[in-house]
């Protein structure tokens, strides 16, 4: 991978405005959530996830061609050589544990062992461990504000991919997602997934394995 360029200067009135607007993209894309869970029976939170997650399609990774990406960064992960504040590492997972946490989802992240991190499989040993996972074979209908993992190795606890669901399709094993670090319309973006039923990276084409679903604080602390 060619050594990352440095970001060029920015304005601070340039950094107010793009602030805002980002602001007013969430806030309208929360809002919109919100009505649809009163539409479609989904709880408040599940429909946050959502509209965190579609807020963000068509972001990209910066520099170009690398893994810098800000859902890294926000948690302090992967490797500070990006020279402008993003973090370098392959960033399904970051993207996916950062939709829950601003929706208001239990995220302990953590690279201790049951936590959630930049590892695939670390939504697998979660759910195992908190009675949220489902895997495919057992016909679970996924539910929008789920995380779909892909490829999964129990043996090794390795999985190839994780994404965010937006709506089941009738077709359990193919559900419409968001996927953090796609490749099917560029490199290392945010895309969304339709009918998606092998992971969103190329030469991979792994199959889902199952579904993870998110804890609010509430059913956490009644759960315990």
């Amino acid at each position: 991978m060619a050594a990352p360029l440095p970001r060029p200067a920015r304005s601070r009135a340039r950094r107010r405005v793009a602030a805002f607007a980002l602001l007013a993209v969430l806030g309208a894309g929360i809002a919109l959530g919100v009505s649809l869970s009163r539409a479609d029976g989904l709880s408040p939170m599940r429909a946050r996830i959502v509209a965190l997650a579609q807020s963000q399609v068509g972001y990209r990774t910066d520099p170009a061609h690398s893994y810098c990406n800000k859902f890294s960064a926000f948690w302090g992960a992967g490797t500070a050589d990006c020279g402008n504040g993003n973090r370098d590492e392959q960033w399904c997972a970051d993207f996916a544990a950062w939709a829950w946490r601003e929706a208001g989802a239990v995220v302990p992240y953590q690279l201790n062992p049951g936590d959630l991190n930049s590892d695939s499989a670390s939504f697998y040993v979660w759910g195992e461990d908190h009675g949220t996972w489902h895997p495919a074979s057992s016909h679970y209908v996924p539910q929008p504000g789920d995380v779909a993992v892909y490829g999964l190795d129990p043996v090794a606890v390795t999985a190839v991919h994780v994404a965010v669901v937006t709506a089941a399709t009738g077709d359990a094993g193919a559900p419409d997602v968001v996927n953090g670090d796609g490749d099917r319309t560029g490199y290392s973006v945010v895309e969304t997934g339709s009918h998606q039923a092998d992971a969103d990276v190329s030469g991979h084409g792994a199959p889902l394995s199952g579904y993870v679903s998110p804890l609010s604080p509430a059913a956490s602390v009644a759960g315990s």
